[in-house]
């Protein structure tokens, strides 16, 4: 039973790996995607059944030296020290010569753990947009067109970012090739200051339609969700992605990896309570995502998990690894 147990504890972990891997990929969306997006909620799926299995798995381990524990102070017939403590002793649950293992096995952790953390941010910047003035318009089968202003811009204003110009914001009236002749567009954003005989990419069906330059309209119309779109929060997202997962995991893999006792990384691997931790955060995360991605509306502990949740991944998976240094 305890060889089984042992086992499927490895063949779980394994498991929830690479699902994860693969959830995290397609949630960083190599391409376009249709929406909603279910794909990376079913491999998450697979990944947190995965994750639960080996947190039961590793606390059934433990109910040998928890038996005994109870036989010691119940009964004076057992001694402690004939008790079993295969979970008291990790190493005896490590292959043979196994510290190269533990250290590989360590590292393709703190790999995935900064991969998820470059994606979360970078997704969450270019998630699906869920305003009701763009749903409305793919319900109308929008399209995207290149319109001309032809009338003087109203409602002029300026947007700025931490004290700069951003661009500006106003009421223009567009023609569109092929469609209306006048065309009124309220809250039209643009990097430059609109003019008559300025040329817009709008976003537009019926009577309606949407100008936002930081925004990547092809995609919306498809009704389409891509993690690194031509725009500007693609080029966000793009920055945040390498600063944590290229430069996080040259960082924080080979200090939790190289500068870790090889003895204390096979105890915290093995050890049902911090497991447990780093399970129950994944579930959060998942969870927190679940809505974003079918195109509903989070709650505000789901929205926390959803956009925090590269902090809290990073601050649990250091915070319960941080024993393993020498």
């Amino acid at each position: 039973m305890r060889h089984m147990l042992v086992w499927l504890v490895r063949l779980s972990g394994l498991a929830a790996w690479g699902a994860a891997a693969v959830a995290c990929w397609q949630l960083l969306g190599s391409g376009p995607v249709p929406r909603p997006v279910r794909e990376p909620l079913v491999w998450g799926a697979i990944a947190m059944g995965c994750a639960v299995v080996r947190v039961v798995a590793l606390w059934a381990l433990r109910v040998p030296t928890v038996a005994a524990w109870w036989r010691r102070y119940t009964s004076v017939t057992v001694p402690l020290t004939k008790a079993p403590h295969a979970w008291s002793d990790p190493g005896a649950l490590a292959f043979h010569d196994s510290v190269l293992w533990v250290k590989l096995r360590t590292a393709a952790v703190w790999l995935l753990v900064a991969f998820c953390a470059g994606v979360f941010p970078a997704a969450m910047m270019t998630s699906p947009d869920g305003e009701e003035r763009i749903d409305v318009l793919q319900d109308a089968g929008a399209e995207v067109s290149t319109a001309t202003v032809v009338a003087q811009p109203g409602q002029v204003r300026k947007e700025l970012s931490d004290g700069d110009l951003e661009g500006y914001t106003s009421r223009l009236v567009v023609a569109v090739p092929g469609g209306p002749g006048r065309l009124a567009v309220p809250d039209a954003f643009t990097y430059d200051k609109p003019v008559e005989g300025t040329a817009v990419d709008v976003l537009w069906a019926r009577s309606d339609g949407y100008i936002d330059e930081r925004k990547h309209l092809p995609t919306l119309t498809a009704g389409q969700w891509a993690a690194f779109p031509d725009d500007e929060n693609g080029d966000a997202a793009l920055a945040a992605f390498v600063v944590l997962a290229v430069i996080g995991g040259a960082v924080l893999t080979p200090c939790f990896t190289i500068g870790a006792h090889a003895d204390r990384l096979q105890r915290l691997a093995w050890s049902p309570l911090a497991q447990t931790i780093r399970a129950g955060l994944a579930v959060g995360v998942f969870l927190g995502w679940r809505p974003l991605l079918l195109g509903r509306e989070p709650t505000t502990t789901e929205m926390a998990f959803a956009g925090g949740g590269f902090l809290l991944v990073l601050a649990v998976y250091i915070g319960t690894s941080m024993r393993t240094l020498r």
